[in-house]
């Protein structure tokens, strides 16, 4: 099901403080223009007597209302700004360039704008983007068996130094610590989204993670300790079935997971993922509703922590769990991408 929407001054105020929280989850009508925005729009606001409310585009637009000009409600919220969007083109035609605050200027680009701009929608700045790029490409040189210093060069890094504390930076743990081979492998998975890391065994898929999530090198930790061989960089059948099927759903082809998982956790957090993995694609449900269909009705906050303590994300799908009153809460991802997951899984939907 889709979040019943809370009530009509609840989602006016918040058009008013422009919050995020709801965006993407609400959509304003306003009958004195015949459009429909974002609740984040910057357009002048209308007053409440012209505003209705719908929780999905297909209504707004099937009540007869056209998508705002300002805020753009039929893209992705990031690629709303002209900005963001211009500067991804340009990192897409450049990504071995060692992006610095001049390249941005020399585009004509304020330099505090871009950086709000991009820590609003991603959780990053743009050079901690071109960064992240550059290091897939030294990532995968790892994984195809290079040396540590040509995976280096192939990250435009100066200096190995520099390479070796970015890598231990993003991933935990220095490049010579995670060698070709290994019981469990490492596998770099770029998405529409920002690009994943992916762990898996022979059989099972035991990591799946944005990079940028901030408990990503614990987790790795974690790994490693549990494997006497520790953790290697390459291919593994489970991960390249992963990263065929995360092409899948980034295309809104499909939203079905076959990948073999392999969670561990707690007896009590493997049955909060099996009820948040039979949450369908397009739907949402509270954490309370997750609890009461467990049968552990109280345990609201433990069903949170075993929410954020996944480590696959998208299989087992905590994105899908918001606030009883419909706003996207905490997401380890970042809630600009979880509002994107949302969307998706209705385009998929429908």
């Amino acid at each position: 099901m889709l979040f019943d929407l809370p009530d009509r001054d609840t989602l006016y105020a918040a058009l008013l403080a422009r919050d995020d929280r709801y965006d993407g989850q609400a959509f304003v009508c306003v009958s004195s223009t015949g459009v429909f925005c974002r609740l984040t729009c910057p357009a002048r606001k209308p007053k409440l007597e012209n505003c209705t409310f719908f929780p999905t585009i297909g209504e707004c637009i099937d009540a007869g209302f056209r998508a705002c000009r300002r805020c753009h409600p039929l893209q992705a919220a990031a690629q709303a700004d002209p900005a963001i969007g211009a500067l991804l083109r340009a990192l897409d035609e450049r990504p071995n360039l060692r992006w610095t605050e001049q390249h941005i200027e020399r585009l004509g680009y304020d330099l505090s704008t871009v950086r709000r701009a991009f820590k609003r929608h991603f959780g990053m700045t743009f050079l901690d983007m071109a960064r992240q790029r550059r290091m897939r490409e030294g990532f995968e040189t790892l994984a195809s068996g290079g040396k540590v210093i040509t995976a280096q060069h192939e990250a435009s890094f100066e200096s190995p130094s520099a390479f070796r504390a970015a890598f231990a930076r993003l991933l935990g743990c220095a490049p010579s610590d995670l060698q070709a081979g290994g019981l469990l492998r490492a596998t770099w998975i770029p998405t529409p989204l920002g690009d994943m890391i992916a762990v898996g065994s022979r059989s099972h898929l035991h990591l799946l993670e944005f990079l940028d999530r901030k408990g990503l090198p614990a987790e790795l930790k974690r790994l490693q300790a549990s494997c006497k061989e520790g953790i290697g960089i390459g291919g593994s059948s489970p991960c390249e079935q992963a990263a065929h099927e995360l092409a899948a759903y980034f295309a809104a082809r499909s939203g079905v997971f076959e990948t073999p998982l392999a969670p561990g956790g707690s007896a009590f957090t493997r049955q909060v993922w099996d009820e948040l993995r039979g949450i369908p694609a397009g739907e949402t449900r509270s954490y309370s509703e997750i609890a009461r269909r467990i049968g552990r009705p109280s345990a609201t906050r433990a069903v949170a922590r075993a929410n954020g303590a996944n480590q696959i994300a998208l299989m087992i799908p905590c994105h899908r769990v918001i606030g009883a009153d419909g706003s996207l809460t905490g997401y380890g991802g970042g809630l600009w991408r979880k509002q994107r997951l949302i969307e998706i899984e209705r385009a998929l939907k429908s």
